[in-house]
Parts: structure tokens; sequence; C-alpha cells
């Protein structure tokens, strides 16, 4: 999609693509196997070889639909998992299964029903993405295979003011609110890497957070927003057992000149629901409240251009109620990071 919330990666695969009235409408047809990510860089590890995990993709853009300057997505797709042998990192830690509920090896369906918009409505800018996710899943906690169910929703609306763009964002993923019944209610992605609500400059999308097992389960993953509780993002399994999330953030960019930008979000979390969290952690009355995360990154193309980009960014998290039952005690997260990117 627009902003890489359900797939977003550089894999193995083979595409069929074409378009028409004049390059107006598109369509894709795709099949990708993942390759297996070197434990400590991310990168693909193709010595390891190809995971036993497939994702097939049908979408379908449609520029000036309804409004002119506006791009529509609809998108199916459709992810297979069979990986059924336990798996080590390069660290000697288990990362599939998690070590999370049964730790058994597991294996599911999952079908994604999506529709995506980018573009603007008269001086509006606008962002969204929707998803449903239904299919078939062995269960993290339950000793059963359980339906998926989960739903997906994020929008961003901005307005250009000359040199400033503030936005407005607004992200929610279901939770599950009983991992024992049989259905699982928390959506995953397949490997996301969004760009929202100031993307990776932010300390709860750029941080792993540890949730169980010294850190072999964190709450969301490197560069990610859903709490899936996975061993890893590159490594792991989707987990739909997991307790959702929900955001609203704030905003601004401010083109101070052709080289440098100046990038201030604000935003919130929740969890969606905290069943899976209270029964992981063997903990009651955990609360929804994750805290506000606070962040602001300087960003310099000495060239004008994509070929050298320096980013210097901190981000601190205050934490919310839910973030104490976890973890004890009120101290302030903090995060200070810089990106050097070379492209030639």
């Amino acid at each position: 999609d627009f902003r890489g919330f359900l797939f977003q990666d550089l894999q193995f695969g083979v595409r069929l693509f074409g378009n028409r009235d004049n390059n107006r409408r598109q369509y894709n047809l795709a099949w990708f196997r993942r390759v297996e990510k070197d434990t400590n860089s991310g990168l693909n590890d193709i010595d390891q070889g190809l995971r036993d995990d497939d994702t097939f993709v049908a979408n379908y853009y449609w520029q000036d639909f309804g409004f002119l300057g506006l791009t529509s997505q609809v998108t199916l797709v459709y992810n297979r998992n069979r990986e059924t042998d336990f798996y080590f990192d390069n660290n000697g830690f288990i990362a599939r299964p998690a070590s999370l509920g049964r730790e058994t090896p597991r294996e599911y369906s999952v079908y994604y029903l999506g529709y995506n918009v980018d573009g603007k409505i008269d001086w509006l800018n606008i962002t969204g993405s929707f998803y449903y996710a239904y299919g078939d899943n062995d269960a993290v906690f339950a000793d059963r295979e359980t339906k998926v169910r989960a739903g997906f929703a994020a929008l961003e609306l901005s307005r250009d003011f000359d040199w400033i763009r503030p936005r407005l964002s607004l992200l929610w993923a279901s939770g599950d609110d009983d991992p024992m019944d049989g259905e699982s209610n928390g959506f995953d992605a397949i490997f996301e890497n969004p760009i929202f609500a100031g993307a990776d400059t932010s300390y709860w999308v750029r941080q792993n957070v540890p949730f169980v097992g010294g850190g072999g389960v964190t709450l969301a993953g490197r560069n990610s927003i859903l709490p899936s509780l996975r061993s890893s993002k590159e490594l792991g399994q989707s987990n739909f057992d997991n307790p959702g999330i929900r955001l609203i953030g704030i905003g601004a960019d401010f083109d101070l000149t052709p080289q440098q930008r100046l990038s201030f979000n604000i935003n919130h979390y929740w969890f969606d629901d905290t069943a899976v969290l209270e029964l992981a952690r063997n903990q009651g009355s955990i609360d929804n409240d994750i805290g506000t995360d606070v962040s602001v990154a300087w960003i310099w193309r000495p060239f004008m251009t994509q070929n050298a980009v320096i980013r210097l960014s901190g981000a601190v998290l205050d934490p919310g109620q839910g973030m104490e039952d976890l973890y004890g005690g009120n101290d302030q997260y903090y995060s200070v990071l810089g990106n050097i990117i070379f492209t030639y």
C-alpha cells in the first residue's frame, strides 16, 4: 500500500503487471516467497535460503477515481505460512515459534482484503488504508485452530500552508479480547515498514520494547506500529493473538530550505484490548494507556536529491498507566538517532 502497513520488503518473487487508459488504471499480480533475514542486520541472507512463507498479491490502482488527484487501490493478499519446524537465530535464541503461550510450531492461512487511498481533495491531502483479515490460524495460547477475524484502519489528513504542512493521524488495529476462544481478533501484518505519524523517528515505532523472555518476545518490533508480540519482525511469524493498538497524533513538517526539513510529531497510543497481555504475563488489570510519544527530526539533503540524506532525530515516550503496569515505575524512555543514507 502507499504507507507500508501490510507488506513492505524486498523479496524473491514474480510479478505480472499492466496498465490501461493512458496509465490511469494499473494492475499487479504477484507471488513472493520470503528470504531468511540476517539476525543482526535485518538484511536478506540468501545463504539461509527461502522460508516456507508465500504471499500472493492482486491489486488494482485507479487514478482520479471520484476526485481529480486522488488515487484509489483495491487489493487482495493471501499469506500462506507452513513453518512447522523450530528455528533459532544466529545468536542461539528461538525465533519460530515465538517463546509465548504454548510455544509449539504453528501455521496459518490468512487473506487480507483492503482499500487504500492517496492524493488530495481540493486543498485536503489524504492518505488512508483499511484492511480486513480473515482465515485460519494455529492459536498461540489455545490448543486449537482458530478463525482469524481482524480489522485495521489508518488515516492521515494534512494541508499545505506554503512551506508548512500540519498533519492529523488516526490509526486502529483490532485486538483479541479472549485468546482462549475460537477466534483470533488481533490484526497483524506480513512485514510492515510504516511511513506514518513520524515513522521511525518516534520511540514506539523505532525501538524494540521487550515483553517476555528477556526480550525474546517484544511488544512491537523494530520499525513497527503493531504490538504483534513476535520474536522479531524479520524472523518471526505473524501473530493474531495480540492486544491491537489505537493511535491519535498531530504533527507538522517545515521545509526550511530546499535542502532542510524539520518534522515534529506528538502521538498518543492505547492498547485496543489487554486480555492477551494479562494472560501472557499472568497479570491482572493492565491498563490500555501506553503513553505519549514526542519526536522531532531534522532532515538534510545537501544536493537536493535522494542521493544523500542525513537525518538526526530525538524521541521520548512518556509512559501511561499501561506501560507502568507492565514495567513498573514511570520513568520516561528516550531515543536519539542518526541516519545517513547514500544512494548511487
